[in-house]
């Protein structure tokens, strides 16, 4: 499905995981995609990547945490691609422990880099990404089952992931009459590499294998597996698309029947 007029896409985080699935599927549905990631390498390599493709994408560096660095990033895709008809919030971390042993800097940086960032973002390409001055545009924030349940041992996790789901069902209400769609995806276990660094951090909490950590968060699964970064791209897509016009304020799962609320 190749559009004749190009929408212009941007993904943070974007080069593993589910950003980098959700860059590739735009991609390949015609979007330009102007993505990023924390290091310039990164950045340069997937772009590479998906250039050999034959995929339409190109890419800055940019730290959501910082309002000056989102700016910039946001200014360098209008000028390389135009205005932004889709943003998906990607870039997070994962982050916890025993809560009252938990480090301001851990809390912060968790808060600033999964919540915060999704408000800079997002308000910078309302306004200088020109989002706010079409009549379509779309807005999906990635955020997680955590973000509709507590998790043990993720309080900061839950927490940032909480307020990315109330965020986006408000503003989602708020640009209604728009035309701009708000919508969060909420994946449960992926297997990614945040996903990896998640069970070696169970595993030292409860002194135990990774793989027994694996086995225990797979029994917990309806489906019995970890779903695939695709698997989540592929409601991003759906949410990107104009059929998905009346879906908004919503926080739905990708979780292989983890969640079902």
């Amino acid at each position: 499905m190749t559009q004749h007029n190009p929408k212009v896409a941007l993904v943070t985080g974007a080069t593993s995981g589910i950003g980098l699935a959700v860059t590739r599927l735009l991609a390949e549905q015609g979007h330009r995609v102007f993505l990023c990631a924390r290091t310039e390498d990164g950045v340069t390599r997937t772009v590479k990547e998906l250039l050999d493709d034959g995929l339409e994408v190109d890419g800055a560096p940019c730290d959501v945490r910082s309002a000056d660095d989102v700016k910039r990033f946001v200014r360098q895709a209008v000028e390389r691609f135009g205005t932004i008809d889709v943003l998906v919030n990607n870039a997070g971390r994962s982050g916890g422990g025993v809560t009252a042993d938990i480090t301001d800097e851990l809390w912060h940086d968790v808060i600033d880099t999964n919540l915060n960032s999704v408000f800079l973002m997002t308000r910078e390409v309302l306004t200088a990404g020109g989002m706010r001055d079409k009549d379509r545009g779309r807005i999906i924030n990635v955020a997680s089952t955590a973000g509709k349940q507590g998790v043990v041992l993720g309080a900061p996790y839950s927490a940032s992931k909480h307020g990315v789901v109330g965020l986006t069902k408000a503003l989602g209400n708020e640009l209604a009459p728009t035309g701009i769609t708000v919508n969060a995806v909420c994946p449960g276990y992926v297997e990614t590499p945040m996903a990896q660094r998640v069970r070696q951090g169970y595993a030292a909490a409860y002194e135990t294998s990774e793989d027994a950590i694996l086995q225990k968060f797979q029994a917990k699964i309806p489906l019995g597996r970890y779903s695939t970064p695709e698997e989540v791209a592929g409601l991003v897509g759906y949410l990107a698309s104009d059929t998905a016009a009346s879906i908004t304020s919503q926080a739905l799962n990708v979780c292989g029947g983890l969640g079902n609320f």
